[in-house]
């Protein structure tokens, strides 16, 4: 649900052709190609059509690079079949002001409401029955968000890795907004890696135990050369969680069954 791979500006373990092989060679069933520069829709529709067995999604992140909160390349992506539209990721506001950054994208006005164009994305996005992932916005721009899109035609939010530095969320704060329907969380391994700040295995497992089984989504946001080969990090993973008590019928839920569910 949520992997990196060439072409991209940054270094990646494989290219899109490669990792759909790998994939497919480890008994995936898909996977859904992420890039914080472009969309990857068109990529995946290729790459389905040259490695049969594995079905291979896209999304687009609504980054600088495709014009921000662009209603339509959210429009366009949707028509070609995206899967998951990102809010921005490190465009965002949120993002910059981590890395003490300057500029960056908002979704909210002055009074602390979305901003109209948001609200156009969002309704465009639940009519087509895609996932809206929240990116790198801060909680409480998450949390905003969340509440208006109950009235904007209830989209699936799928909630981008909220244990990572820049878009942590409390405990506290994942059993509120567990509380709406359309809200699913995204772990992602690569958080518990140097590349993230070593989130401890306790946080994650933590969150999942208070938010629940059906809510999560495990992913592993891999792709770079110095981590494991993304169906690898999948599989280790896996193996921590098994480890620390939870079943394997849990296991399949939020590897399988949760990211089936979300994609259909």
């Amino acid at each position: 649900m949520h992997v990196h791979s060439a072409p991209d500006v940054d270094r990646r373990r494989y290219d899109d052709l490669e990792l759909a092989r790998a994939a497919k060679e480890a008994g995936m069933g898909a996977v859904l190609i992420k890039s914080h520069q472009n969309s990857t829709v068109e990529r995946a529709w290729l790459v389905s059509r040259c490695v049969p067995g594995i079905r291979v999604y896209g999304g687009l992140v609504l980054n600088e690079t495709v014009g921000g909160l662009n209603v339509a390349a959210v429009r366009l992506a949707l028509k070609l079949g995206a899967r998951q539209i990102w809010m921005p990721t490190r465009s965002a506001r949120n993002h910059r002001l981590y890395h003490n950054e300057a500029g960056g994208i908002g979704i909210l006005d002055n009074e602390g409401r979305v901003l109209p164009e948001v609200e156009e994305i969002v309704r465009a996005i639940g009519a087509a029955g895609c996932i809206l992932g929240t990116g790198h916005l801060s909680p409480e721009e998450t949390s905003v968000l969340v509440e208006a899109s109950q009235r904007l035609g209830m989209p699936k939010i799928l909630i981008t890795h909220p244990e990572w530095g820049p878009t942590y969320h409390s405990e506290e704060a994942q059993k509120k907004l567990a509380r709406y329907s359309n809200v699913s969380f995204e772990r992602c391994f690569v958080s518990t890696t140097h590349l993230c700040g070593n989130v401890p295995f306790e946080t994650i497992e933590q969150a999942i135990s208070a938010t629940g089984v059906e809510r999560t989504i495990l992913s592993t946001d891999l792709g770079q050369p110095e981590t494991p080969p993304p169906a690898e990090g999948l599989r280790l993973y896996a193996e921590r969680l098994r480890s620390s008590g939870f079943s394997a019928d849990d296991i399949r839920t939020m590897m399988q069954t949760n990211p089936e569910r979300l994609l259909s």
